[in-house]
């Protein structure tokens, strides 16, 4: 399959085949660069894991913003995706469940797209498809209250909020995270998001009273 940001870069006229190797080695470098830097990156990083000159770097792409945006938009319209093909799951459980583990597994294993998604992509002009992402969570959030296995107490903002916090810090308390503790911090998100099976008792029990 085609690799759509090197589509999207390609797109002005037939260039060589030369040029279109080039094009296609600076997107996988800048996509392992984002990844690893985040919107910290710089066109030496990239050029550099390419195995291209500054130059040509200038020549085959139009700008470092550019680069950055066709790769970024590549993976949030894959994020979209993921969410418009849960909606069409039969259970909406599962289906939420699924679109949750792929949208904090895609933000954990790019710096990037965290700090995308984040708000630190505004110079990018992200906008428009950050935008369809939300109207997509929404609409995923709110099928599944509807369908009594997601709490109706949140608001389908809380639910974003609530799924990047399972991304973990380089350390708390002294303690590094595995590379798997994503996947832990989503099980115990996701159960914190489910209708409690039962309501809790207004105030605590009284304690039984000794017997003679």
């Amino acid at each position: 399959m085609p690799d759509s940001a090197v589509a999207a870069l390609l797109a002005q006229g037939r260039p060589r085949a030369d040029a279109q190797r080039n094009v296609e080695r600076l997107v996988a470098a800048a996509r392992e660069a984002l990844d690893e830097l985040g919107l910290a990156v710089t066109t030496r990083d990239i050029a550099q894991r390419a195995g291209v000159g500054l130059g040509t770097l200038y020549r085959r792409v139009p700008s470092l913003d550019a680069l950055l945006a066709a790769i970024l938009v590549d993976t949030i319209d894959e994020m979209t995706g993921r969410a418009a093909h849960a909606l069409d799951s039969p259970d909406p459980w599962q289906g939420f469940a699924e679109f949750a583990e792929a949208y904090v597994q895609l933000r954990a294993s790019s710096c990037g797209l965290h700090d995308a998604l984040s708000g630190r992509g505004e110079r990018l002009d992200l906008d428009g498809h950050i935008n369809r992402l939300q109207k997509a969570v929404r609409q995923l959030v709110q099928r599944a209250q509807k369908a009594g296995v997601l709490r109706t107490d949140l608001d389908w903002r809380d639910v974003p909020f609530a799924l990047a916090t399972a991304i973990p810090t380089d350390h708390t308390i002294g303690l590094v995270p595995d590379d798997d503790q994503w996947h832990r911090n989503l099980r115990i998100i996701l159960d914190g998001l489910r209708p409690a099976r039962s309501p809790a008792p207004a105030t605590p029990a009284e304690p039984a009273a000794p017997s003679d």
